[in-house]
């Protein structure tokens, strides 16, 4: 058996109860899950300072001295003191816990190498609960003048297992595993890149023995990481593309025809041109289209979309389009059945709402090919749900659908579908190459003409009134107006609770019978919350009362304002998301972000992008700078499953464009990586991919 698929537990210093904690709060279960359970930071020990340089302006500091003598303060206070001397001056040390611990292990008059913050309590310099490390101990150990911080948690800690006595399993980790370790790239492809060895880079990125040798070793990890990501979705591709042939669509007919030219509200943009050309490549290549088509809220998607779906009634095939609610489901029925009048194109609308008797028979009609457009819930993919000649399927704000779900829409139909998938959340270039690298991505940069951009502002809670008296003067123009409370789900009750008050608010100071005022939320009965989306949909309410819920699927082209309560408490792809629920009308159009006045710096730095851009993709980038790409592990779009140990998204761009050319240039070479000295590389891939089923052809 490979050293590092050896099981946690037998390490020593860890043991089962050790064992069992670490894969539940880390998800270590291996020496090889711990050896790349990678610092996140580290922390400068290369200079000694003398006691009398010390002052509480310095970050940390690194002495070296003796205990001169401890003071114990009274149990009550459960607090220890010590003095600790380098003959330079002397600087207190305080204790508030483990204090039994200290006094036992700690000697006085001893040497000792101490780490530590220094603070001033009472005009007198301190520093609490120091590090402490006699040199004679650790003599022998594995150490570094930059010492790793790792990622603990709080039942890691109260185990002894925080960032110091990972370092010491980690030193004994490499002591043992290190001379063992297997190189994981081909000599031809580091030698080429001018790559540390992995056994001196995993050394390095836990005791790095110089600054350079730490970036040398981060630079072989990262790069390392991020080309395997890269290699299996290339891979992936390109199996996909030779496994063999889609259904053509070879022609544009009568149906496409005179919808562009009798029913098309509005010039088509350039961007959705381009795209249009993009599908009709697509679909009349002979080869399975898989395309994700990315748009701003309001660049035109949906339009875009329903002229693929005519491409394929012209050519006598059947299109799906899943939404992820009833009510974008709703509303796709009413907007294309308004377009299509006229055109020989029969839509229906299949949801968990539809009554058992017209489901019957519109699943007959569906089955017969008498249907061309079925629009749907997860409904669409029940088992008796069956087409008869399914062509395309279009997936709107794929991110609400598991990927195993939209596999069994794929399964309804013996050749594979065109594929369409659509997203209003713009998605940065990194991260798109990571998550749909082995899609087509065509881009909706563009508005209609004639939209004015949404003015974007910040107002805190003290000007309420003024935010009032603006909304009264909305209302009293004709406008319509929401309100927006958040939703999370760790703080539902309290989130429930001042949607609760906020709606008391509103309704005091918007009565009836002068305003009409609705409120939708997620406890809602579907039944009641399309009752009163309906309402405000209609005009019958002014203004809507709701948590994010309305984030997807509300066109009212009347909304020209939009108030974000507690807007600190959003990320910027969702403010962005919100903020294009207004400005689908000809008037101008209002988002108004409230907070209160205690911002963090995060905080304020989101809600100042927001007033300054609303370029959604600009949005996204800053976002992933600020928060990072989240969690990458488990079943992404793409159906490829890896975590980033060591690379990020956010600030190793650069790093990724490079993997995926030099991984572009290999499979050019070795498109079946079948040759002798790519057989590591076949090797390695078959360890990273974790899943079972290989979702990858389904988007």
């Amino acid at each position: 058996m490979y050293i590092l698929d050896t099981e946690i537990k037998y390490l020593p210093g860890v043991g089962p109860k050790r064992a069992e904690a670490l894969q539940k709060e880390l998800n270590i279960l291996t020496f090889g899950d711990l050896l790349y359970h990678f610092p996140f930071r580290y922390i400068d020990k290369t200079r000694i300072y003398a006691v009398r340089e010390v002052s509480d302006a310095l970050p940390y500091v690194l002495l070296r001295g003796k205990i001169v003598g401890f003071r114990e303060v009274s149990a009550k206070q459960k607090r220890l003191t010590a003095m600790f001397s380098d003959g330079t001056g002397a600087i207190e040390l305080v204790w508030f816990k483990g204090i039994a611990y200290i006094q036992k292990s700690l000697r006085v008059g001893a040497t000792y190498t101490l780490f530590g913050r220094p603070s001033s309590f009472d005009g007198r310099l301190n520093i609490v609960h120091p590090e402490l490390e006699d040199p004679v101990k650790v003599e022998g150990q594995l150490t570094s003048s930059i010492q790793a911080v790792y990622n603990s948690t709080e039942r890691l800690k109260d185990m002894g297992l925080g960032t110091r006595a990972l370092g010491r399993l980690q030193g004994a980790l490499l002591g043992l595993a290190l001379p063992r370790v297997e190189e994981t790239l081909p000599p031809y492809l580091a030698a080429a890149q001018r790559l540390m060895a992995l056994p001196e880079a995993l050394l390095n990125i836990h005791f790095p023995q110089s600054p350079a040798l730490l970036q040398q070793a981060q630079d072989r990890l990262k790069l390392e990481e991020l080309f395997y990501v890269q290699l299996s979705i290339l891979r992936t591709r390109a199996r996909r593309v030779k496994a063999g042939s889609g259904l053509r669509f070879a022609q544009v007919g009568e149906r496409l025809n005179h919808f562009y030219r009798h029913n098309l509200p509005f010039a088509l943009t350039g961007a959705q041109k381009r795209v249009v050309r993009e599908i009709r490549a697509d679909v009349g290549s002979g080869q399975q289209m898989n395309r994700l088509l990315q748009g701003d809220v309001g660049s035109g998607k949906t339009m875009v979309a329903l002229m693929a779906m005519l491409i394929a009634a012209d050519n006598g095939f059947q299109s799906c389009i899943m939404a992820p609610t009833e009510i974008l489901a709703a509303q796709h029925l009413k907007s294309m059945g308004d377009l299509l009048r006229g055109v020989n194109v029969s839509v229906a609308l299949l949801t968990g709402s539809t009554k058992k008797a017209e489901r019957r028979a519109l699943l007959e009609r569906l089955q017969s090919g008498e249907i061309h457009i079925l629009i749907g819930t997860h409904a669409l993919i029940e088992g008796a749900v069956q087409f008869r000649r399914l062509g395309l399927v279009v997936i709107d704000e794929q991110h609400r659908f598991g990927v195993a779900q939209r596999s069994r829409l794929w399964e309804k139909s013996e050749t594979p579908p065109h594929i369409l998938v659509m997203t209003a959340t713009p998605i940065p270039r990194t991260l798109a190459m990571t998550l749909y690298g082995d899609l087509d991505v065509s881009v909706l940069d563009e508005l209609p003409p004639g939209r004015k951009p949404i003015r974007t502002v910040h107002y805190y809670d003290s000007k309420r009134a003024h935010l009032f008296g603006f909304v009264r003067e909305q209302v009293a123009a004709g406008r319509q107006v929401y309100v927006v409370y958040p939703l999370i789900q760790e703080s539902e009750k309290m989130d429930y609770k001042n949607l609760q008050e906020g709606w008391e608010v509103v309704t005091r100071e918007f009565p009836a019978p002068q305003y009409k005022v609705c409120m939708v939320h997620g406890r809602l009965k579907s039944g009641e919350k399309e009752a009163a989306m309906q309402e405000f949909v209609r005009g019958d309410a002014q203004i809507m009362v709701a948590t994010s819920v309305i984030e997807v699927g509300v066109n009212v082209p009347n909304a020209s304002v939009m108030v974000i309560e507690s807007a600190e408490r959003f990320g910027l792809a969702q403010l962005h998301q919100l903020r294009g629920r207004v400005g689908r009308g000809a008037e101008q159009s209002f988002c108004i972000l409230m907070s209160g006045v205690q911002l963090s710096s995060y905080s304020r730095q989101r809600i100042e992008m927001m007033c300054s851009s609303s370029d959604g993709f600009e949005l996204a980038e800053a976002d992933l700078r600020l928060r990072g790409p989240g969690d990458l592990d488990g079943t992404v779009q793409s159906g490829t499953t890896f975590t980033l140990h060591i690379a990020n998204l956010a600030k190793d761009g650069h790093i990724l464009e490079h993997a995926r050319a030099v991984a572009e240039q290999i499979l050019q070479d070795d498109p079946l990586l079948a040759s002798e000295q790519n057989s590591l590389l076949l090797q390695n891939l078959g360890r990273l991919r974790r899943e079972e089923r290989d979702y990858s052809t389904i988007s």
